[in-house]
């Protein structure tokens, strides 16, 4: 099962169940930049018409390790993976969005991924006084994650991601690329 054009190039998805992970799965779908998407997440989703479009992989994130295959001949890793303090707590909450994040990029890495894109949050700071801003600091400060998305608001968050992958996308396409890089931000030529 695989999306029809993307000239041969691979994407997963982490995070598809959240509202930012569907939007990201639909504009995906819609602009066929990818031949091959596959979905990894703790469970398959029911997703209509497009179930046929896309690989799922469910993995157990506690064990995630022994999923390396899941990661493996992907170009292109989207992370929007996340929960909240009240859902999980806050030990949950870390192990969410950091633990099992780096994890995937480690993975990723090691499974021969160009780019892993993740969605994280404007202020995003490893020594703030808040949670939620340390932990996505935290995250970034130790992802091997070469491309950042930070977080924005809901009318803009659907802008992003097609920005986003206009910019990841070029490079195949022979356009060019100009991303911010999480290591030296700014323009960059590829």
């Amino acid at each position: 099962m695989a999306a029809a054009g993307g000239g041969g190039r691979s994407c997963f998805v982490l995070g598809a169940s959240g509202e930012t992970g569907r939007a990201l799965l639909r504009e995906l779908l819609a602009r066929r930049a990818f031949a091959r998407v596959t979905l990894i997440g703790r469970r398959r989703l029911s997703l209509g018409e497009a179930e046929a479009a896309v690989e799922q992989a469910v993995v157990d994130f506690e064990q995630l390790g022994e999923y390396a295959a899941a990661f493996q001949g992907h170009d292109v890793g989207f992370c929007c993976l996340g929960t909240t303090r009240a859902k999980a707590g806050a030990d949950g909450f870390v192990r969410v969005d950091r633990d099992y994040v780096v994890q995937a990029a480690e993975l990723a890495r090691s499974g021969g991924c160009k780019h892993f894109v993740l969605q994280s949050s404007q202020g995003a700071n490893a020594q703030s006084r808040f949670l939620y801003l340390r932990v996505k600091g935290l995250c970034l400060e130790s992802s091997l994650s070469p491309f950042i998305l930070p977080g924005c608001s809901d009318r803009e968050k659907w802008k992003t991601w097609s920005r986003l992958l206009v910019l990841i996308t070029a490079p195949f396409s022979g356009q060019g690329c100009c991303c911010a890089s999480a290591r030296s931000p700014g323009p960059r030529s590829g």
